[in-house]
């Protein structure tokens, strides 16, 4: 899912079948859930810019990410009713403010519905704010998280750190 038309083919020429939607659409947003049927939802729902230097900017979007928009997932995903696993994004390092209020409301709502949550590194590799050299830790390699995201399908309810050792 993107809700900008300028990423469905990227989606598309990556394998997924993209569905343009806006998490804060309600209704609209739960209706293409359900329409889908997922066996499984992975929340890596963000609001973040390009640029690393301008993430002060966005904070507030993403806060709100965090919350309705981690609100109206899990609604989506209870209304369709075929949902068996539910995986969320979270940080592995402690966030300031707001921005740490709403990652454990976050994190409060996905084990209140039995799902997982995910707490990574920062990324680093192809794609990523570092692309060239590793960020401080905690920190996992995009291509590691992928994988255990992925094994983390089969995972009991509760709280993985996704980081390198």
């Amino acid at each position: 899912m993107t809700r900008s038309p300028d990423k469905a083919d990227t989606l598309r020429t990556l394998g997924a079948e993209p569905v343009v939607c806006d998490v804060f659409d309600a209704d609209t947003f739960r209706d293409a859930v359900v329409s889908f049927a997922p066996d499984a939802v992975i929340h890596q729902l963000t609001d973040l810019p390009g640029d690393v230097r301008r993430l002060h900017e966005y904070r507030d979007a993403n806060n709100r990410i965090r919350r309705e928009g981690t609100h109206n997932l899990l609604a989506a995903a209870q209304a369709a009713g075929t949902v068996r696993r539910f995986l969320a994004q979270s940080v592995a390092w402690q966030l300031p403010g707001d921005g740490g209020a709403a990652t454990e409301e976050l994190e409060r709502a996905v084990l209140g519905a039995g799902g997982v949550v995910l707490r990574y590194g920062r990324f680093y590799g192809p794609g990523t704010y570092y692309e060239r050299k590793a960020p401080e830790p905690p920190r996992i390699h995009v291509d590691d998280a992928a994988l255990r995201t992925v094994s983390a399908l089969e995972t009991a309810s509760g709280v993985l750190v996704v980081v390198e050792d």
